[in-house]
């Protein structure tokens, strides 16, 4: 697992680097029904990757950090914003986890729901589901579409029970003018205010590659229907 204590955004961005490539290259952990499906991250609108621990008797607290990407209107990915998640639960449960997280933003309320902070509130108009896993699973992505947020995980640890636990997610203000050099909230950042900066770069050819990878399986399917034909 990758370290969720909050650090300075050139370091979050390879944390998300390294994360994104755990859930898309097979490896002797993720056989390719383990991986998130190319056209799933191909047609996501933003992406936030974080680390979280989670620990606690009885009262649980859980807190993390990551990045926050979007699309731009000419469909490149926007500058990281960094994030951080906080949050305390109740209930019946004992413990120490440590999770990856990979969060498949479908829309743009999404994207603002993430950029702006304060409480988590994900339902209603802001529907979550579990990301689906596989290669051939169009159809099945299709049965969710209405979900604005997919999610993955990936955890280590202990932990048992069940958890009555809100979330909250936090400006890193600071972080980001320290590495744009400016004051600047957000969502500026990802509505592409900032040019997308070097120190991404691992990141975004991670996410070209996929996108090759997308285009490549698409051609590959429609041919052979064409043939069939």
């Amino acid at each position: 697992m990758n370290n969720p204590i909050p650090s300075n955004l050139r370091s979050e961005m390879k944390k998300a680097a390294k994360i994104l490539r755990e859930f898309t290259e097979i490896s002797n952990r993720s056989g390719p029904d383990k991986l998130i499906p190319a056209h799933v991250i191909a047609k996501a609108e933003g992406l936030a990757i974080i680390s979280v621990i989670k620990a606690g008797f009885m009262i649980t607290a859980r807190g993390g950090s990551g990045i926050v990407i979007a699309r731009l209107p000419d469909r490149r990915w926007s500058a990281p914003s960094a994030i951080g998640i906080a949050g305390l639960g109740g209930g019946f449960e004992i413990g120490v986890e440590v999770s990856d997280l990979v969060v498949i933003l479908n829309y743009r309320r999404a994207i603002e729901a993430f950029a702006k902070g304060g409480n988590l509130t994900l339902g209603g108009n802001c529907t979550v589901a579990v990301g689906p896993l596989g290669r051939n699973i169009e159809a099945d992505v299709a049965l969710r579409s209405t979900a604005a947020v997919f999610t993955y995980c990936r955890s280590r640890g202990l932990f048992a029970g069940v958890s009555l636990e809100g979330s909250c997610l936090i400006e890193r203000r600071e972080t980001n003018r320290k590495f744009y050099s400016q004051d600047i909230r957000p969502l500026a950042i990802l509505n592409g205010e900032v040019e997308p900066p070097s120190a991404a770069l691992e990141l975004y050819s991670i996410l070209e590659d996929y996108a090759e990878k997308y285009t490549s399986d698409w051609q590959s399917k429609n041919m052979r229907h064409s043939i069939k034909i």
